[in-house]
């Protein structure tokens, strides 16, 4: 051991010393606190002590483990701070795929719901059409039925006339008939009347 590793040990011990409450404290709040955490801040002081007791003591040994510390630092620092920007891009993509996701489904429900007001207003379409059809199919069964009642009615009619015409005819020559008896018995009422009065006539003689 030379003159010079006593005082670089010392400072050790003595940073390490100082250290622990630090540390202990850093842990307590917890790692991962970003790029400027309480354990990176606890490392840069410690590499700052190093450095700063080196070019006290003129230990280039001492400074180059406070470089190497330091540079170790600013490493983690990077990587803390390559972790923060991925957990926010992470988080954003999150987002964006959750606000992607709520308008897909809010698309999807709006799709739902116009096919199934499309539905509805084919369904209820097609009940209208199957009712006009069914009214336009009762009306024309009526008026079919009414055209039958009207011409069978016409033809009953006819055919009353018909015989009505044929019975007028039978009983004006009924008619005729016992207008030609009347005048028949008339006459030979006459004749015996006349036939009487001749008879009377030549038994008074």
């Amino acid at each position: 051991m030379n003159l010079r590793s006593i005082p670089r040990a010392a400072v050790g011990g003595y940073i390490k010393a100082v250290r622990w409450p630090l540390d202990r404290t850093a842990r307590l709040i917890g790692r991962g606190g970003g790029a400027s955490g309480p354990e990176l801040a606890v490392d840069e002081a410690d590499a700052l002590a190093r450095d700063v007791a080196g070019r006290v003591l003129g230990d280039d040994e001492l400074r180059h483990d406070a470089g190497r510390r330091r540079t170790a630092t600013g490493e983690r620092k990077r990587a803390a701070r390559l972790r923060e920007e991925a957990s926010r891009v992470s988080e954003e993509a999150d987002a964006d795929l959750a606000a992607r996701d709520a308008q897909a489904q809010e698309q999807r429900e709006r799709a739902q719901r116009a096919a199934k007001a499309r539905a509805e207003r084919a369904e209820r379409e097609r009940r209208e059409k199957q009712e006009r059809a069914a009214e336009t199919e009762r009306r024309r069964r009526s008026a079919s039925e009414k055209a039958a009642a009207a011409q069978e009615e016409a033809i009953e009619d006819r055919e009353r006339r018909e015989r009505l015409e044929v019975l007028d005819r039978e009983a004006e020559a009924l008619a005729e008939k016992e207008e030609a008896l009347s005048a028949a018995d008339e006459a030979r009422r006459l004749r015996e009347a006349a036939a009487k009065k001749k008879a009377a006539r030549k038994s008074k003689r």
